[in-house]
């Protein structure tokens, strides 16, 4: 093949890459993470959610020592 023809082909199969939108199967997706019967409207896993096991730390934002 020429360069011209080459070139082509190319931009060719680059279009179609580009422009290929193919239907997403969020079943076979969540199947394939190992996530539950649905990854979509249910509640966050356990891990998602934000526990607060520091018991012995103030809530609220670190503050600088006062100047002296």
């Amino acid at each position: 093949m020429g360069r011209g023809r080459q070139k082509a082909k190319q931009t060719k199969v680059a279009r179609q890459l580009k422009y290929y939108s193919p239907d997403t199967d969020y079943r076979a997706l969540e199947k394939e993470l190992g996530h539950g019967p649905s990854l979509f409207g249910s509640s966050p896993s356990p891990s998602a959610v934000d526990i607060d096991d520091d018991e012995d730390e103030p809530d609220d934002e670190w503050q600088p020592a006062p100047r002296s």
